[in-house]
């Protein structure tokens, strides 16, 4: 069938109306959401770490680059610590409130996983939380997340009180430990820690004790719960203080008293037992591969007023002029220990990373123990929770090292509550100390060299 001819009018679609008004544009493309810049760098931290498997504190500093606001920085750091010390039982939650759970490498899962988390541990409003998740979906299934999310909010879920620990890491420390041990690391890991401070002078515990609001655990120590800014405590600025956890503060007090020999620190930064040794009187050559690490290291150095020398290099490369009359060797290591703090270790270390990390310990305690003089001290230390770079690190190096013995730790050395093990060294796990608020996983040993 033939069609008219068309008559020769305008397009009414082309015809003209005027000059053309801009469309308004949505609040969210002039002016960014307040408090968007803080979850958008507390996903990118959450995506590197689960997806990655990248350290939490080596992304946190690119992933909040360009946040002006101190307080920003810390709230996205915040956010990720809290999503990945109660990853489980967020993602429990968000699936009974679907119908079809997304797969967990889907960015909704993590925007709803960060949404939860301000309304279960920081008491944001929920209005507070939609308008800062949802912008993260642009593009995305932004109705799914807010029906999920508002159905969590109406209920009276809750997140437990006792936290997760990813089962790899239960299975790995029930075998290691026994079942005790996995209660009391989970009870731990739901939890903020303490922040400990080591004193420059343990005479002075008394006094700053009193003075910053704490307890005291043994001479020298200070545990504070709620410090608040700790640049902004008392003592900070005079560099009276640093903080180190009380288990990171123990190898350097099996050394005792200097009296101006010589020890060498090595893997030495942040630099903590560093300034332990120096306060204690030791000549310190402080060794560590990181230059970064170092130079953050100088600015602790400088505000404590002691004396401290600092060498960027690797001690699989590097050689000291002479041997020492002691080393602290606290090795590289899974960092399983510091779970309560650092929650992303227990995501990112697998069995073969800590293999890997068990030869690189063997190597690095060999070469550390031929810079000690006859007669001289070796402090072994790894912040980690695995046998491998602990007990059976020291099995094997005495095994292969005539002339080295164990120079077992005495109870009057430790803090109260911390129990000797029969070989001599010394173990901190959960549940030690879990009353006082718990330390971090440590394992330390003193060796000696024959005369």
């Amino acid at each position: 069938m033939a069609h008219p001819p068309r008559q020769n009018r305008p397009d009414q679609s082309q015809a003209w109306r005027g000059p053309k008004r801009p469309r308004p544009k949505r609040e969210t493309e002039t002016r960014e959401v307040p408090g968007l810049p803080a979850r958008r760098a507390a996903l990118k931290i959450i995506d590197a770490v689960l997806h990655r498997g990248e350290s939490l504190d080596r992304v946190a500093n690119g992933a909040t680059q360009g946040m002006p606001a101190q307080a920003d920085r810390a709230l996205a750091i915040a956010i990720a610590i809290e999503v990945l010390r109660h990853l489980p039982a967020l993602d429990a939650l968000i699936d009974g409130a679907m119908r079809n759970p997304v797969d967990s490498n889907v960015k909704v899962r993590s925007v709803m996983r960060l949404a939860l988390v301000q309304h279960f541990k920081m008491a944001t409003p929920p209005h507070a939380i939609l308008a800062t998740a949802l912008p993260l979906l642009e593009g995305g299934p932004r109705r799914l997340a807010h029906g999920v999310l508002g159905t969590i909010f109406r209920s009276e879920a809750r997140l437990p009180e006792i936290a997760e620990l990813p089962q790899p890491v239960v299975e790995r420390w029930q075998a290691a430990w026994g079942d005790a041990m996995v209660a009391a690391a989970s009870e731990a890991f739901g939890h903020q820690p303490p922040i400990d401070l080591t004193l420059r002078d343990a005479g002075g515990t008394a006094q700053w004790t009193q003075t910053l609001g704490g307890t005291s655990l043994m001479p020298g120590h200070v545990r504070l719960d709620t410090p608040g800014s700790i640049a902004a405590l008392d003592g900070y600025d005079a560099g009276a203080w640093w903080v180190q956890d009380i288990a990171a503060a123990i190898p350097a007090r099996l050394l005792g008293s200097g009296a101006g020999k010589t020890v060498l620190d090595l893997c030495a930064a942040p630099g903590g037992k560093s300034l332990q040794l120096a306060a204690a009187g030791w000549n310190v050559v402080a060794v560590d591969k990181s230059a970064k690490r170092l130079e953050r290291m100088a600015e602790n150095i400088a505000r404590s007023g002691l004396t401290v020398a600092t060498t960027a290099a690797d001690i699989l490369e590097w050689q000291p002029e002479r041997q020492a009359d002691a080393v602290l060797l606290d090795a590289p290591c899974s960092a399983t220990g510091i779970f309560r703090r650092h929650p992303d270790v227990l995501y990112r270390v697998r069995d073969d990373d800590i293999a890997a990390l068990a030869e690189l310990q063997t190597a690095t305690l060999a070469r550390a123990a031929q810079w000690v003089k006859p007669g001289g001290s070796l402090i072994y230390a790894t912040c980690s929770l695995e046998p491998a770079e602990g007990e059976a690190q020291t099995r094997t190096f005495v095994a292969a090292h005539d002339g080295w013995s164990i120079d077992a730790i005495a109870a009057d050395e430790v803090a109260p509550g911390m129990t000797i093990a029969p070989e001599g060294w010394l173990r901190i796990a959960p549940p030690m100390l879990a009353e006082e608020g718990g330390a971090d996983g440590f394992f330390i040993v003193r060796l000696t060299r024959a005369k």
